[in-house]
C-alpha cells in the first residue's frame, strides 16, 4: 500500500511539473519513467527553454507549483547560469535546458532504458 500511495504521489508531482512547464511555453517536454531502471526517481521530466529569462521562468513555475501542492524541491542546481537546471523533488527530478547544452548532455539517450512515455500516460 506504501509502495502505491508513493507511485500515486511521484505521478502527481510529475503531472504538476508538466503543467508548470506547459504553462510557460517550455520546448519539446519529455517524461521518462526510471522507476525500474534505478532507486534515484521514478521520473525524470526534460524540458527546454529559449533563453536564461525563460529557463529560470520554467524553474521558479515548477517550484512554485510543486511548493503549493506540499511537494517542496530537496535540491535545485544551476539556477544562475539557467543552462542546466537540476530540480529534486525526490521521485520526480526535472531537468530544464538552454538547447545547447540539451544537445550535449544528451539525457534522453543516456536513460534509454528508461521508459518514454506521453503526458496523457501519467494517470493515477
Amino acid at each position: 500500500m506504501e509502495q502505491t500511495n508513493a507511485k500515486n504521489n511521484s505521478l502527481k508531482m510529475a503531472k504538476l511539473a508538466i503543467s508548470a512547464l506547459e504553462d510557460k511555453k517550455a520546448v519539446d517536454v519529455k517524461i521518462i519513467d526510471i522507476s525500474e531502471v534505478t532507486v534515484i526517481a521514478d521520473f525524470f521530466i526534460i524540458a527546454g527553454g529559449t533563453n536564461v529569462s525563460q529557463i529560470q521562468t520554467l524553474c521558479d513555475n515548477v517550484e512554485e507549483v510543486l511548493g503549493r501542492a506540499g511537494f517542496p524541491m530537496k535540491q535545485k542546481e544551476g539556477y544562475d547560469t539557467a543552462n542546466w537546471i537540476l530540480m529534486d523533488f525526490g521521485d520526480v527530478i526535472v531537468h530544464i535546458f538552454d538547447k545547447e547544452n540539451r544537445l550535449l548532455y544528451d539525457l534522453e539517450r543516456i536513460w534509454r532504458d528508461g521508459r518514454m512515455i506521453l503526458s496523457d500516460e501519467l494517470s493515477g
